[in-house]
């Protein structure tokens, strides 16, 4: 049976709290350059012509996001949970009937401001049909060591084949509700590529960019306006 063009809707977990930012307000909403964290990401969707619509999923109590999102720009669903997994789940859930099971679904971190169009397309285009789906990562280029005690190093990693996951990954709707319904352990599965290997299939890597670093530590601020001041 031939299915319709495919449809791209990005879904976009904004419910953290950021703990690691001793912050007075969540990490997403912290300004970069001019502007929030999280308007940096929901920008990068809105400037590509390939998605359909974007989704922002926010806790219930959620004082912020109005004055985040432009109107009519996204939806904002109330429903975020107490973990990443949870709240795409619960997003999921509250999108049945409005998105088809092969419609694609890019969810990216709210924490990732350095995102843009070109990456976006550039994730679309190689995933393709690819009959999983697929994620931005960069390789590793770095030597990786294991550590021991007291932070000593105990061994060196081979790196052939190590990659470092970004955002978005892309999976089709009914693949990604199946996955995070099978998923029973918030703590296991880290990300969306991780629920998906988790039943047995490999998600086509595509090469990201460093500018697509997650925010994490205060000191992560100024490298993100770096990348985002750059042309």
């Amino acid at each position: 049976m031939k299915h319709s063009a495919p449809r791209y809707f990005a879904l976009i977990p904004a419910a953290g709290i950021g703990a690691r930012m001793a912050s007075g307000s969540p990490k997403q909403y912290l300004p970069i350059g001019a502007k929030p964290m999280l308007r940096h990401t929901l920008d990068a969707f809105l400037s590509s012509g390939l998605i359909a619509h974007t989704y922002v999923v926010v806790s219930a109590r959620d004082e912020y996001i109005d004055a985040i999102v432009p109107p009519g720009a996204a939806t904002v669903l109330r429903c975020g949970g107490a973990s990443r997994m949870e709240s795409v789940r619960n997003a999921l859930r509250a999108l049945e009937g409005e998105l088809h099971e092969h419609d694609w679904v890019l969810v990216h971190d709210a924490a990732r401001p350095g995102l843009n169009a070109a990456l976006i397309d550039k994730l679309i285009a190689t995933v393709g049909d690819h009959p999983v789906g697929g994620l931005l990562a960069l390789p590793v280029v770095d030597t990786v060591k294991r550590s021991g005690a007291n932070a000593t190093s105990v061994s060196t990693v081979a790196r052939d084949g190590l990659w470092l996951a970004q955002t978005p990954q892309m999976f089709r709707y009914k693949l990604l509700c199946d996955a995070l319904a099978a998923a029973t352990d918030a703590s296991v599965i880290t990300d969306d590529a991780s629920a998906v290997e988790a039943l047995g299939l490999s998600p086509k890597l595509v090469e990201g960019h460093p500018r697509n670093l997650k925010v994490t530590l205060p000191a992560d601020i100024r490298i993100a306006e770096m990348y985002l001041a750059a042309p």
